[in-house]
Formats: C-alpha cells, structure tokens, sequence
C-alpha cells in the first residue's frame, strides 16, 4: 500500500459543531428545520437522503445552499480542530513512508486553511469533489494519474456515501467511529477495517500483524 486517503470532515477536521451553525443559519432563509446536536447524534444510521426529508432539507437546492455552508464554514475556520491524535497519527503514517492524501467536498482553500492552522505539513495532496456523491470520479481519475492499482491504496472515512465511492472502485475502506455515520449505517457495505481511535489507524497500518477490529 502506498496512499492512505483521508475524508476530511468527520474523519480529521471536528467540523460538526461549525456546520450545524451553518445549517442553522440558512434554515429560515431556506425553508428547512433547524437541528441541535442531540439530532446529529440521535440521525447516525440516517443516510443523507433519510436525514433530508426527516428535517424537510430541499435537496434540489444543495448546489446553491452548500457553497454559502462552505463560505460559513472558511469564515468560522477558527472554530475548528483535528481531533485528538490526528496531528500525531499523521506523523507516523508520513513516517512510515505513506503518501497521505485528503479527498473531500469541502472547498479546497478551507481544507489548506485549516491544515496550516493546525501545524500539518504531512498532507501531500487535496482532492475535492463539486458533488457530494462524485467521490467514486476523483478516486477513479486520482489512480490513473498515479498509474496505481486500488489495493495500493486505503480509504479512512466516516459515511456511507463515500464506503460506497470506494466499493465502486475498489479501493478498500477503513471506517472510524468517531464521525458523522453509524455503524448500523457502514457494515452493510462491509468496511475492511473499523477503527475507534487514530491510535487504532497506526496499529493497523503500521503493526506486523494488521487485523479487522470489530465495533
């Protein structure tokens, strides 16, 4: 394996907080119901689709609405950490002679922004995709331009949509508890590994025996 690609919001960035400020933010000008937390965590095993129509989200407006969350989310950028054991978990990836890769919808300069922000010089790269649901497109362009074979490469991510991207391709995928989808969510896609800890990520990738740990 040479590239571990890494989701970014859910996965590295704790963004969750900042992105239900935003959602709550244009929840009046755009018609759709606001959420606390409690709904985030209580909707884990919702997809996107379901969490949609749960608090009445006009998916048909996504092109106009997620750019002005993005802009939301650049201009609160301060507001916004790794978690805990990231920095540290990259080190080692990046020490170990893994090219790290972050794929993402986010908006590009965010990603950078937050990257200097936390003193992460690791990152190789940044892939973003213009639609939610195009990951499996980047992925597929991204193993062509590297002349790479998918089992040269790990996928880390927390949603279904993007376990789904990667089974498209064929790239295995490693889940992590700690983001926005549940378990209920994922195993039907089956994820090649389930982590719960960064900590976790370099014991699997890193260790002589590498094992599926179970939720």
């Amino acid at each position: 394996m040479k590239y571990i690609i890494f989701d970014f919001d859910g996965t590295l960035a704790d963004s969750s907080t900042v992105f239900m400020k935003a959602w709550n933010n244009y929840a009046d000008t755009f018609k759709y119901d606001r959420v606390k937390s409690e709904d985030i965590t209580a909707t884990r095993n919702l997809d996107l689709h379901q969490r949609a129509r749960l608090f009445h989200f006009p998916m048909h407006k996504l092109p106009i609405i997620l750019p002005k969350i993005y802009g939301y989310f650049k201009a609160h950028i301060q507001e916004v950490k790794v978690f805990e054991g990231i920095k540290e978990m990259l080190d080692t990836l990046s020490q170990s002679g893994y090219k790290i890769i972050i794929l993402s919808s986010n908006a590009k300069e965010n990603i950078e922004l937050l990257l200097r922000q936390e003193q992460i010089d690791t990152v190789s790269q940044v892939l973003t995709s213009s639609k939610l649901f195009g990951k499996d497109a980047v992925l597929k362009k991204f193993l062509k331009r590297q002349q790479s074979t998918p089992e040269e490469v790990l996928y880390v991510g927390d949603e279904i949509r993007d376990i789904i991207s990667c089974n498209t391709v064929g790239i295995p995928f490693m889940w992590v508890s700690w983001g926005l989808d549940g378990y209920e969510l994922i195993e039907k896609e089956k994820p090649k590994y389930v982590v719960h800890t960064p900590r976790e990520i370099i014991d699997t990738l890193i260790s002589p025996i590498s094992l599926v740990v179970t939720p």
